[in-house]
């Protein structure tokens, strides 16, 4: 097993990790995260799941307000899952802390044949690549790697290309979701 960050090691690789851009894809159908549990059970009871204050936005407020840019993709199923449709439902406060998040059906992913693979992209020079057990991450593998890198940088530019924001998205996705 390589190296691992986790947790607070991966908040700081944030804090002081990168300089101009962050860029994520998210491909999983779910995600184990444990400070998300009781906001998944709220959403699926249909409760309002907004919590602007959370830590993580507090981060992308501060970076973007040092005029850093984060980005992301995340393939979404057709219909979406649960979680993905918790996603979409608390997506706009990650927006309006500064995110630029956009969407790509799982289908349109696969016929740009796509990785099923999570990963950071840090100013276009490290990679950090997520393991997962199931749904629940094991921790992030950095790498500047020239080859990695540049896999990444191809991803990135391919999926960003057929990715659409959310008010574009949400116009695509049924009613229910």
């Amino acid at each position: 097993m390589p190296d691992l960050i986790t947790g607070r090691a991966i908040t700081e690789f944030f804090r002081h990790g990168f300089e101009h851009t962050a860029w994520r894809l998210e491909t999983r159908r779910a995600y184990g995260v444990a400070t998300e549990t009781d906001a998944v059970a709220a959403f699926l009871r249909g409760e309002d799941v907004s919590d602007p204050e959370r830590p993580w936005l507090a981060m992308v407020r501060d970076q973007t307000r040092q005029g850093k840019r984060i980005e992301r993709v995340r393939v979404v199923d057709e219909p979406p899952t649960d979680y993905q449709r918790f996603l979409l439902a608390d997506v706009e406060d990650s927006i309006i802390a500064g995110e630029d998040i956009r969407f790509l059906w799982r289908g349109d992913a696969d016929k740009a044949d796509l990785p099923a693979r999570d990963f950071w992209l840090f100013d276009s020079r490290i990679l950090g690549r997520f393991h997962f057990d199931g749904d629940r991450s094991l921790g992030m593998e950095l790498t500047d790697d020239p080859t990695a890198v540049l896999t990444g940088c191809r991803v990135r530019d391919a999926a960003w290309h057929f990715a659409v924001p959310y008010d574009t998205f949400r116009t695509q996705v049924p009613s229910r979701a």
